[in-house]
């Protein structure tokens, strides 16, 4: 199992050695506003600052896309992660994909 402080934007682990380099990983998850939150989100920019309705849609999207790429990567065998990253795409007015992903590896600890 990859847990959470396995997985790094870095290219390495301080401390550990690459074993297994099991290639690229992915979350994927595609999300739309829905009608109230964007009539909320509207209300809030008259008032201006943080938007906060779409910082947590946008915030627990991206958390699902990395949970969705550690169980891509404990499917391949993993048990970190390196290189990590995001990316977003808007697919269509209101609708936006999601990708987290990096390069599953199986480290060791260097003794």
């Amino acid at each position: 199992m990859v847990p959470h402080e396995q997985v790094t934007t870095a290219f390495e682990l301080p401390g550990y050695r690459i074993k297994r380099n099991f290639g690229v990983v992915r979350g994927i998850v595609v999300r739309s506003r829905s009608i109230v939150g964007t009539i909320g989100a509207g209300l809030q920019t008259i008032v201006g600052g943080n938007i906060s309705l779409f910082s947590k849609l946008c915030e627990q999207t991206r958390q699902d896309a990395f949970e969705l790429m550690i169980q891509h990567a404990n499917d391949v065998g993993a048990n970190a992660v390196i290189g990590a990253r995001y990316d977003a795409t808007e697919i269509m007015n209101g609708v936006t994909e999601v990708l987290s992903y990096g390069t599953a590896v199986e480290v060791e600890k260097v003794t």
